[in-house]
């Protein structure tokens, strides 16, 4: 097999929340592979710096835009200004998230909605705005960025436990609806990354000891480390791969 399959010259790419943490680095990796890249956040300055930065480092094309991925207008708006400028979707990444840790006596209704929101609203806002267009196309790659807490559990993680669990059978039923179109969904499932969601944790000694007791490697992974693991989900290499869940953690979950 040639290694050309990995290549993602002549596509584009949209990553939500691809401004910083693993936003940032799948949507580098993208670029690098040959993908126009267009990434949001809400914060229209951050996004247009983040997407001058990729475009001069890697000679693509790129796009920032400010968008609020839990509110159906701005998603369609979005996707709108993507095919305007670019003329087409290739690639989704359903990255944009969050977690809030709080007991469930004490998981307040607003902290349980902000996370179920974007965690699981937003990404169905966004694939259900992008497959028509990927169905007209007859192609796409849909990933939906879930977790290793998709898979197990931690105390605390109640809101986000359960949304990362949810986009994974959300991807499985997405994957079988959009398969007759040459359309694969596959989620990615990071586990500890070194990353600004997990500040919190890898900042308080007695936590990070406790997740490094459980990483077979020993260590914390590094964003870029889900770059490989991205442009195969997104390319050529993994057509015959979707409705899959791909754990990327440092082997938590197989100890």
């Amino acid at each position: 097999m040639s290694l050309d399959v990995f290549k993602l010259n002549g596509k584009v790419a949209l990553v939500t929340g691809g401004n910083r943490g693993l936003g940032c680095a799948m949507s580098s990796a993208l670029a690098e592979a040959g993908a126009d890249v267009v990434l949001t956040s809400r914060d229209r300055e951050k996004a247009q710096s983040r997407a001058t930065a990729i475009a001069q480092s890697t000679g693509r094309r790129t796009l920032g835009l400010e968008v609020d991925v839990t509110d159906q207008d701005q998603v369609e708006n979005m996707v709108q200004t993507v095919i305007e400028q670019f003329g087409r979707i290739d690639i989704l990444i359903n990255n944009a998230g969050i977690n809030i840790r709080k007991p469930i006596d004490e998981f307040d209704e607003e902290s349980w909605d902000l996370v179920q929101n974007t965690n699981m609203k937003a990404p169905f806002l966004c694939t259900r705005a992008v497959a028509k267009h990927m169905k007209n196309q007859h192609y796409g790659r849909i990933i939906n960025v879930s977790s290793m807490l998709g898979i197990i559990a931690l105390p605390e993680r109640g809101a986000y436990c359960s949304s990362k669990g949810g986009l994974i059978q959300f991807t499985k039923v997405v994957a079988l609806e959009l398969a007759p179109f040459n359309i694969t969904v596959n989620a990615l499932c990071p586990g500890p990354f070194a990353t600004e969601i997990n500040t919190q944790v890898f900042n308080d000694p007695e936590a990070s000891r406790f997740f490094l007791s459980r990483i077979a490697l020993n260590r914390w992974g590094q964003p870029e480390e889900l770059g490989g693991a991205t442009v195969f989900l997104a390319s050529e290499a993994s057509s015959f791969m979707t409705g899959s869940s791909l754990v990327i953690d440092g082997g938590y979950t197989a100890i």
